[in-house]
């Protein structure tokens, strides 16, 4: 009894993660169906506790993950020659390709008019409790005390004294290094706890899916259906025709060894909803796939809290068309260049967590939209933010691959060989994470 136990974990560690994920998912659907068509409440209740512990733990270790790991990614650039360049590449690309998502979002969103025919009208919106705006983002960002940004998960807040500290380090210099020493402890601790939390993403993936379906059904999605098809095309045409585009002419890398080694972590963001929650794999499959350990420790943890193709790119742009259209406004060629102008300078707002509520109010206000359109979205948003996630890990990957090609950084021979997920082969963490030699 006690050898069959262990060897039985054993075989089901080697289960590919994708496979345990896609597990997930199938059980998920037919417990909840299950659940929604037989009203079981007992089963529907356990998968709300279920999917909801699994997102509590991944939110647990955000805060003090996000501080420590911007902190170490922006002290670790003086280990990198041309940090300056480096990071200001970085932004471009993050730039480049939020505006290539939301001129994606708004062609489809005038094609499909996808407001038309739903049989919404602007009483079925309701006002946002808390909405966003430029005047509120900008002043948001320095906090008033460092509790409290830590207690409310004020990622945005986080970040700023992340890199207020790591600036100030790096100005130290050496007498700093003992609280970088002690901070790279306390991230690498963080990343392992956050670990443990990973592998039950199969676990977290029946009790998420199975709420949703039990919570929605398909009758909600039949409301929604042309948004819903609008985010998900909307989505796929960025993940997988853009990128991919991007790495065979740009980088002069193969697409299908990118998804490849990226995979486990776009995987898990469908799952989880969440980049940061994500980002400890999404920074290890970067680094499988060739990107300097150095550099891809500042690149993915920037990324997480700004780069939001999907959140802050396609789905205020079509959302802001799907508003519009309920409320019988029209829209001009002004209102799509300022749609542009916040997903490109607003991102941030995002700031990694599930949802974009943020994202949505703040361009809906820049408009001049009624805030009411916020509510006819937040019923099918869970459905939503599963693919908008899962894009922003995508881009999040991708950005730190074409730079440090561009930049002649890449370990070729490392991302040609990026095929095996790190949770697959936990053996080869050790060597995954050795770091990478930095071309001068």
């Amino acid at each position: 009894m006690s050898v069959s136990s262990p060897s039985s974990f054993t075989k089901y560690l080697k289960v590919p993660f994708w496979a345990q994920i896609l597990a997930g998912l199938v059980l998920g659907v037919l417990l909840g169906w299950l659940a929604r068509s037989q009203d079981i409440s007992w089963l529907i209740t356990t998968l709300e506790k279920v999917g909801d512990t699994f997102i509590g733990l991944l939110k647990l270790a955000v805060a003090p993950l996000v501080f420590f790991a911007i902190l170490v990614s922006i002290t670790n650039l003086r280990k990198v020659n041309n940090a300056a360049r480096l990071a200001s590449r970085t932004l471009l690309w993050f730039m480049i390709t939020s505006l290539i998502a939301v001129a994606i979002g708004l062609v489809i969103g005038l094609v499909t008019n996808p407001g038309a025919g739903t049989g919404l009208t602007a009483a079925d919106g309701a006002k946002p409790e808390h909405t966003g705006s430029w005047i509120d983002f900008l002043t948001g960002i320095v906090p008033t005390d460092v509790i409290t940004p830590f207690t409310e998960l004020n990622v945005l807040q986080i970040v700023f004294m992340a890199a207020v500290a790591g600036i100030a380090a790096l100005q130290l210099g050496e007498k700093a290094q003992p609280i970088l020493n002690l901070s790279e402890s306390i991230l690498e601790l963080l990343q392992k706890a956050l670990w443990w939390v990973i592998r039950l993403a199969p676990l977290g993936t029946v009790g998420l899916i199975g709420k949703a379906i039990a919570t929605y059904g398909w009758d909600l999605i039949g409301k929604y259906a042309t948004f819903t098809a609008d985010i998900y095309v909307g989505c796929a045409l960025v993940m997988f025709v853009v990128y991919p585009t991007l790495l065979a002419t740009v980088a002069k890398a193969s697409p299908l060894q990118f998804f490849k080694g990226a995979w486990p972590a776009i995987q898990l963001a469908f799952v989880s909803r969440s980049s940061v929650g994500t980002m400890p794999l999404t920074q290890k499959v970067t680094e499988r796939l060739g990107v300097p350990k150095e550099y891809a420790s500042f690149a993915v943890p920037f990324g997480a809290t700004t780069k939001m193709d999907g959140c802050a790119a396609i789905y205020p742009a079509i959302a802001a068309i799907f508003v519009a259209q309920i409320f019988d406004i029209q829209l001009g060629v002004g209102d799509y260049l300022l749609i542009a102008f916040v997903s490109v300078v607003g991102s941030a707002a995002t700031a990694g967590l599930t949802g974009a509520t943020v994202m949505l109010t703040l361009t809906l206000s820049t408009l001049g939209l009624p805030m009411e359109g916020v509510g006819l979205l937040l019923a099918i948003d869970p459905i939503l933010d599963m693919m908008r996630t899962a894009t922003n890990v995508a881009g999040q990957a991708l950005v730190p691959v074409i730079v440090s090609a561009r930049e002649g950084l890449l370990d070729r021979k490392a991302y040609d060989e990026a095929h095996a997920s790190p949770i697959d082969e936990p053996e080869r963490e050790k060597q995954a994470s050795e770091p990478v030699p930095v071309a001068a």
